[in-house]
């Protein structure tokens, strides 16, 4: 199996890389890892065995995934391998678990539910409709995740308000609508800062982020971004849509 995307853009040497593009270290950002810490260790006592890591594997998950392991805070790490992941994303599963020690959980899709999905609507239905591309995520993402946090309490993400207009009012600490606790310890963090921390701590990351794809998904539904263009342009791009697929949309 081939450990490099086959998209073009994956593919070409990259101009610098993430950190040198946009890691900046800012006065405030001391400040902040304390507060990301504080709220980690916070929700770990209230929550215990019910709180989980929901990483996308994202520049801003590897960064909470290092403040929890750095620390050794008891918190369980989980994500979702939707079966159309770029193996780049994958790779960083091995080497979470031999930098920190720490498994990450992984929830896929139900086998029968992606085939027959497949079957009727074809391997690119994501292309044809956002109801098609939701239905995709539904069983892709939705009811792993479902599953990811049955039973749980409480759960860690890595959104941050910059990172699009429907993400600018995301706090710190909300009820995600089913009763659980939504935790976005580094809501606040502008773009710089998280690899101004990852540049610091040396933070695994996805080389995908070196061809400027910022935001980084199922592999038929990202490209890279140009310059000026929004965070989440590179997600669903043939679509007029808020850039969301369910997991953190809003009613």
């Amino acid at each position: 199996m081939t450990t490099v995307s086959t998209l073009p853009w994956a593919a070409a040497p990259a101009a610098g890389n993430a950190i040198g593009l946009y890691a900046k270290w800012t006065p405030a950002l001391d400040a902040k890892i304390e507060a990301a810490l504080q709220r980690l260790r916070e929700v770990s006592i209230a929550h215990g065995d019910g709180l989980v890591q929901s990483s996308s594997l994202g520049a801003e998950d590897m960064v909470i995934t290092d403040l929890i392991a750095r620390t050794q805070l008891p918190i369980a790490i989980s994500t979702l391998d939707t079966g159309k992941l770029h193996p780049e994303t994958l790779a960083l599963l091995p080497r979470i678990e031999e930098r920190y020690g720490r498994t990450v959980e992984v929830f896929k899709p139900r086998f029968d539910a992606v085939v027959e999905f497949v079957a009727r609507e074809g391997e690119d239905a994501m292309y044809k409709s956002i109801e098609l591309r939701k239905a995709c995520c539904g069983i892709r993402k939705m009811e792993p995740l479902g599953r990811m946090l049955a039973g749980r309490s409480a759960w860690i993400t890595g959104l941050r308000r910059e990172q699009s207009g429907a993400r600018s009012d995301v706090a710190f600490d909300e009820d995600d609508g089913n009763g659980r606790r939504k935790i976005s310890p580094i809501a606040d963090w502008t773009w710089a800062e998280v690899w101004a921390y990852v540049q610091k701590y040396d933070v695994p990351y996805n080389p995908l982020h070196d061809q400027f794809m910022p935001s980084i998904g199922c592999a038929p539904c990202t490209r890279a971004i140009a310059v000026g263009e929004d965070f989440r342009a590179g997600r669903w791009w043939w679509e007029e849509s808020s850039k969301e697929c369910g997991l953190h949309a809003k009613d």
